[in-house]
């Protein structure tokens, strides 16, 4: 049954066509604050959703701080996106619950989960069905998830593995090429996934995302929402590259409807 957070993000979908989340890897800022005052400036931005996390991501007392504080800066949800077991915080509002479908350890496609499952129930943060698929490079998280990367140039598999994922019920996809890849997801993959899945099924689409024509491409493709981080971490002025991309990501999801 979908909570809060999800129906937010189902109905934000109906309403815009298309939505911008806004990655915050608190290991790439000096400081909690940094990360707290980006995080706000992407909301600013228009972001739709703040997701906190990364491959080798912070966990403990500094994630409960740093999340804690992005929480007091911004009026979207926050969601978790978690490195391990470790990466879960009461302080957040969601959480990708997910399974990294082409991993050849079977620890990331469900033994984490089984881990992680009672503590989330207990600690009431509300668990988003995702399937992982890593693609291309697949960056810092192919080497940790052990992943099989899906070739950027071999569509039908992505559409495949998402197809499948979809028939074994997780709601949402998130292709991922990696933090700082050689090349993003193509936007003959996105295409492919999104013709193979049913319209319900919300399909995000993350890693080396950095310029906007990038960002309307993904969109076009059928991308339900691009997931950036490291481009508004590097920019000069993050609120104003976020309402840039979100600008387009509005422009060509409003197409859809």
């Amino acid at each position: 049954m979908a909570g809060k957070v999800e129906k937010y993000l189902l109905e934000k979908r109906a309403s815009d066509g298309a939505l911008f989340f806004a990655v915050i890897d608190p290991l790439d800022y000096s400081s909690l604050d940094d990360a707290a005052k980006t995080a706000r400036a992407a909301y600013e931005g228009g972001a739709d959703m703040i997701v906190v996390g990364g491959s080798t991501g912070v966990q403990g007392q500094a994630l409960d701080a740093t999340v804690a504080e992005i929480k007091k800066a911004v009026g979207v949800p926050v969601n978790l996106f978690p490195g391990n077991i470790a990466t879960v915080t009461p302080s957040a509002d969601s959480i990708y619950f997910m399974s990294m479908l082409n991993s050849r350890n079977p620890y990331w496609i469900s033994q984490a989960q089984t881990l992680a499952a009672p503590v989330i129930k207990k600690i009431g943060v509300e668990a988003l069905p995702v399937a992982y698929l890593v693609v291309g490079d697949g960056g810092t998280v192919a080497w940790v998830g052990d992943s099989n990367p899906i070739p950027l140039n071999k569509p039908k598999i992505a559409a495949a593995m998402a197809l499948a994922a979809e028939m074994m019920g997780f709601r949402f996809i998130l292709t991922d090429a990696g933090s700082n890849p050689p090349a993003p997801v193509p936007a003959e993959m996105i295409a492919a996934v999104k013709s193979a899945i049913n319209k319900e099924t919300f399909y995000i689409v993350a890693g080396g995302i950095r310029t906007e024509a990038q960002v309307r491409a993904d969109v076009k493709a059928g991308a339900d929402a691009v997931q950036i981080g490291t481009a508004i971490e590097s920019a000069k002025n993050a609120r104003e590259a976020v309402s840039k991309m979100v600008k387009i990501v509005k422009e060509e999801g409003k197409k859809r409807i």
